[in-house]
Parts: C-alpha cells; structure tokens; sequence
C-alpha cells in the first residue's frame, strides 16, 4: 500500500497521508489515506490506496467492490456517523439523523491493489471497513501535528 501510494513523496504543507492495516477473515488489508486540511480545519479525505492479501482473487472484480464498499462503509464512521445516548436511549432513529457517507463525499481517487496469491481464498466483505479510520486519523498528524483519537473526526 505505501509503495503503490508514493508513500516517499512529498505532499503540500496542508497535506497528509496516513497508513494502517488489519487482519481479519484470514485477509490482511492496508490502507494509506491522503487527506487535505482547510485554514477553516474542515478536512478532506482526498485518496485512498488499498492493499489485500485475500489470497487467490477468484473473481477479482468483486474484491476490488468489497473493498471500495468497506473502506466507504469504515469512513462513514469515521466521519459522521455517530450513536449518541440520553438517558439510556439513543437518539439517532434513521438516515436523517444518523448520516452516512454520500457519493460525493467519497475520496476523489479511490485505488485497490490485490496481492497476487497462490493460497486459497479468504475472506473480503469487512476486512476494508476497520482500517480506514486509523489511515485517516495518522493522516491528520502527519497534515497538523494533532491527533485525533475520537470518532467521528473532527479538527479543532
């Protein structure tokens, strides 16, 4: 993933890019996300490059899918959705107030790199969606010098 996202080069000061990787299903997926901070620290998440090592891809199309879903998936929680409580009840009831990411809020350029493998298949429907969080939280760092460690996202 870092390799095939440039990972060396330099980015612009109001830039960042940021890496992290999970395992699960017996898959092992990386993820570098670029993202730009605005002087108002209002944020976007401009690209993403994803690795996967799901073992022989049987049908390549479709892990390419599963990825692009999980990572958009991973970044709605990332981003905004968000379950609060009061008084032992959550609040949000449905997609008005429990928003998720829409197609114009995706990142621009969106990239799947499938390891080649000989090993059997495994497993690519959630593996994508734990790992763009961190990507993006590093991201921000490496953009502002700030972590960020609470969900959704938010600078400032």
């Amino acid at each position: 993933a870092a390799g095939k996202a440039g990972w060396d080069s330099p980015l612009q000061r109001n830039r960042g890019r940021g890496i992290a990787a999970h395992e699960s299903f017996n898959s092992f997926v990386a993820q570098v996300a670029e993202v730009t901070v605005r002087p108002d620290n209002t944020f976007t998440v401009d690209r993403v490059v994803i690795a996967v090592d799901c073992g022989i891809a049987v049908n390549p199309d479709i892990v390419v899918a599963q990825m692009e879903g999980g990572m958009g998936f991973g970044l709605s929680a990332a981003l905004s959705s968000e379950i609060t409580l009061d008084e032992g009840r959550v609040v949000q009831s449905n997609f008005h107030d429990y928003t998720v990411l829409r197609m114009s809020e995706m990142p621009r350029k969106v990239e799947v790199h499938i390891v080649p493998s000989a090993q059997p298949p495994t497993g690519v429907g959630e593996p994508a969606t734990p790992v763009i969080a961190p990507a993006v939280a590093n991201a921000l760092f490496a953009a502002t010098g700030e972590r960020q460690r609470d969900l959704p996202l938010q600078m400032g």
